[in-house]
């Protein structure tokens, strides 16, 4: 399996972030791609630089303004005199406007912020396009006829909808992946999100598509970020109806349970019958992950990769979350040592 990493991952750096009401250092920080990098390399898997896209690429899953909001948003606010980093100050919540996108920078921040755990820093967008091209990359090998292709991507994406960002995330490489893969001829394309916390992005950009099918596996929003998505009689709209699975899972869930909401997944996948998968892969199911509340324990994670084997398609994992540093590369090689070690 190949790897597909940037080093421009780390111009994403710094800032902090309002954590379950307080102001803290980002948990998203640059040394958590460089333990996965150090893993996989300790694995013998191959990393390679991704390859270069054109903007188009990013219009097929987001918004063009929103997309050159990201691209533009740390010079405006220098321009402003500011430095350091952005956080947004105000959103359009209930009984705002939700029609009319402000000119000045703090309330686009706003309006295309869903959350104040997301900073932008001067090399957040060189980051986040990195990170996108990584994932565009390893749908690409795949569509070349790899049987499967791993984009260690940071920063992550599964949060990040057609046109908001917010949850560490700004453009959603997971949905790039699986756009791409439909713009290469596979008709059908399953997506299956195993980080702790939903996939609302995901969720958003293929609601009402049937070609398209979203899977997830989480922990419960009545208690968890991101809170306002990912509850079980969420199943799509219009085309999309009935192509839309959550498996929300409560704080301190163990592997016998998690297994079988896995099952349940697998089972649903399988009868889509999808010609390739996406597998978002986050890794904060850990029973060590400092913001999250599951008890995987590192022996589990390759038994989810033998369980995705079984589905026999082709097959790209994106990388989400993880904060447990010192063991986070360990749970991702993992993943896909058990993956290939079953097919």
């Amino acid at each position: 399996m190949k790897v597909v990493h940037s080093p421009l991952h780390a111009r994403h750096d710094g800032g902090k972030e309002l954590h379950r009401g307080e102001l803290v250092p980002c948990f998203e920080m640059p040394v958590r791609a460089d333990y996965i990098l150090k893993a996989v390399e300790r694995a013998g898997f191959a990393v390679l630089e991704p390859r270069s896209f054109p903007q188009e690429s990013l219009l097929r899953v987001h918004d063009a303004g929103f997309v050159e909001f990201l691209r533009t948003a740390h010079d405006e606010w220098r321009a402003l005199g500011k430095q350091g980093f952005m956080l947004p100050s105000g959103f359009p919540a209930r009984g705002l406007r939700r029609d009319h996108i402000p000119s000045g920078i703090n309330g686009r921040m706003g309006y295309y912020a869903f959350d104040a755990s997301t900073p932008i820093v001067e090399g957040t967008w060189e980051a986040a396009l990195a990170a996108a091209w990584c994932a565009l990359t390893a749908a690409a090998l795949v569509a070349e006829g790899e049987k499967s292709a791993y984009a260690l991507c940071r920063p992550p994406g599964h949060h990040a909808g057609h046109s908001l960002y917010g949850g560490y995330c700004f453009l959603n490489n997971a949905a790039l992946a699986a756009q791409h893969l439909r713009d290469q001829g596979f008709a059908r394309v399953a997506v299956l999100d195993v980080d702790y916390h939903h996939g609302n992005g995901t969720q958003d950009i293929f609601w009402e598509r049937s070609d398209v099918q979203f899977v997830s596996i989480h922990a419960t929003p009545e208690t968890e970020y991101p809170y306002f998505l990912g509850y079980a009689d969420e199943r799509g709209a219009g085309a999309g109806e009935g192509y839309t699975l959550n498996l929300p899972l409560p704080r301190g869930t163990i592997w016998k349970e998690y297994s079988t909401a896995l099952d349940a997944a697998m089972d649903s996948i399988a009868t889509f019958s999808p010609d390739a998968l996406v597998v978002s892969l986050g890794v904060d199911t850990y029973e060590g992950d400092p913001i999250s509340a599951f008890k995987l324990a590192q022996e589990h994670y390759p038994l989810i990769g033998q369980r995705l084997a079984g589905l026999k398609v082709p097959t790209v994992f994106v990388q989400e979350g993880g904060y447990a540093v010192d063991e986070i590369g360990t749970n991702v090689a993992g993943v896909l040592e058990g993956f290939l070690r079953k097919r």
